[in-house]
């Protein structure tokens, strides 16, 4: 998707993206919450934890994380970063003093060397050409420090309920899923470290009591989502 198409659905984002995942119970500040969660938790158990990390939000879009970063890395310095200018414009008047918004022209992340702590990307990739996956994780893996950590989250193509989520929602019509073996081996291509994959989602709301277990599971390759974790 190229940055105009972005554009057009920046300003309904949130509802169709609500819309699309009714069957899951769930809103989109759930799905949004959960990720920042086990962002926080993976870096809180890293080698290198920060009181104040820099943390760069890759394909930010609206700024959808950054009340949940606020929340669970309260003094984490935040930046967001997207190819929609119009994406950014709302994201700076919801959050402009929670956070920073900065234009991405699609093919270098506009930061010096070793400027991030942190890189969190939450389901931008399959919006992207695949060919292109190894040259933006090389420039994810430039703009962290030694020791830096990035997660990447990203829609589970074997999971039926998200296959059909991603096949009927117009914001994802030029999507191209990614299995996690795939995007595990472009981390290895881009210089990551150790690149290990999770899945996540398993349960929808109406057993919600069953998520509880998820943390035991996250091995199965059967979660709606999954994420790739890595160092530099």
């Amino acid at each position: 998707m190229d940055r105009a198409e972005f554009d057009k659905f920046a300003d309904e984002y949130r509802a169709m993206h609500a819309g699309n995942i009714a069957m899951s119970g769930e809103s989109p500040e759930y799905f949004a919450e959960y990720k920042v969660r086990d962002l926080v938790r993976f870096y809180c158990a890293s080698h290198r934890y920060i009181v104040a990390p820099r943390v760069l939000d890759f394909g930010a879009g609206v700024g959808t994380s950054v009340p949940f970063m606020r929340r669970y890395m309260p003094q984490g310095r935040l930046t967001c970063v997207d190819v929609s200018s119009k994406s950014l414009e709302i994201g700076r008047a919801r959050f402009g003093g929670e956070a920073e918004f900065t234009l991405f022209n699609g093919t270098r992340v506009p930061f010096p060397d070793g400027s991030f702590d942190i890189v969190f990307a939450a389901c931008v990739f399959h919006h992207i050409e695949h060919r292109e996956h190894v040259a933006l994780l090389r420039e994810l893996f430039r703009v962290l420090v030694s020791g830096g950590i990035a997660l990447v989250y990203e829609h589970n193509p074997y999971n039926p309920l998200t296959r059909h989520a991603v096949n009927t929602c117009p914001f994802d019509e030029n999507a191209h899923l990614i299995p996690a073996q795939s995007m595990r081996r472009r981390f290895v291509a881009a210089g990551f470290a150790r690149p290990s994959i999770r899945y996540r989602v398993f349960f929808p709301s109406v057993v919600r009591g069953l998520r509880r277990f998820e943390p035991w599971i996250t091995w199965l390759p059967f979660g709606a989502q999954y994420y790739v974790a890595a160092s530099k």
